[in-house]
């Protein structure tokens, strides 16, 4: 079983549900934390004191208040402990159903578990928890596991992920020439862009660049 958990959940309720299922796991050294630059620093200060987390349990959303915080999700805080401490394992405890935004944790950021928050989350916190002690194959809620049965976005790149974000904040597809420019991503040309975004009408059946959007969106995308 794990030695040392650190938990990062911001609100006080689901904090203390977690903290108990732990508990009753047999894990005894448990943090918590409620703002992701804390979480980096407990990282770093128990990398410095020999004494490194054997698994990191995260929310990605945390709400924002008076405090003034560099990393604002739990995807930032992700990103930069797999940086600090690569084979830690990490459970990333959330609401989020989107499947692109979910795969990518995986793909990208090498997660070890996903468990969608409900009304079965805690017990299935706990099974995903003895499951990647004894397994090298990643945990995912039973409401989820047709995440990785659904192709709809495995030709989509991180170019085409540029022209959907642009899209959505505003950006026409005229401005997209320009923006690419002071972006400094590459390919930035007219012609290259126009037929991406064809190619993405294509590829997710949309009607036009509104509806391409709202899918996006719905895949959690944008």
């Amino acid at each position: 079983m794990f030695k040392r958990v650190l938990v990062a959940e911001d609100i006080d309720s689901i904090n203390i549900g977690v903290i108990q299922a732990l508990s009753e796991l047999g894990i005894v050294h448990i943090d918590h934390v409620k703002y992701c630059d804390d979480a980096i620093l407990k990282v770093k200060k128990a990398i410095l004191d020999n004494t490194p987390y054997d698994l990191f349990i995260s929310d990605l959303s945390f709400e924002q208040d008076h405090r003034d915080v560099k990393i604002k999700t739990g995807e930032e805080a992700i990103q930069q402990i797999r940086i600090l401490q690569p084979k830690l394992k990490i459970i990333v405890y959330s609401v989020e159903d989107k499947s692109f935004r979910i795969k990518t944790l995986f793909e990208e950021s090498q997660i070890n578990g996903y468990i969608q928050k409900g009304r079965s989350s805690i017990d299935q916190l706990k099974m995903a928890v003895n499951h990647i002690i004894h397994s090298q194959e990643p945990y995912l809620s039973p409401s989820l596991q047709h995440i990785f049965k659904d192709n709809s976005n495995r030709e989509i790149d991180n170019y085409d992920v540029q022209i959907i974000k642009q899209l959505s904040i505003g950006i026409t597809q005229d401005e997209l020439e320009s923006r690419f420019k002071e972006l400094g991503i590459t390919p930035n040309s007219k012609s290259t862009i126009e037929k991406r975004i064809s190619k993405l009408k294509d590829h997710f059946r949309a009607n036009n660049t509104v509806h391409l959007i709202a899918i996006a969106k719905d895949l959690g995308i944008a």
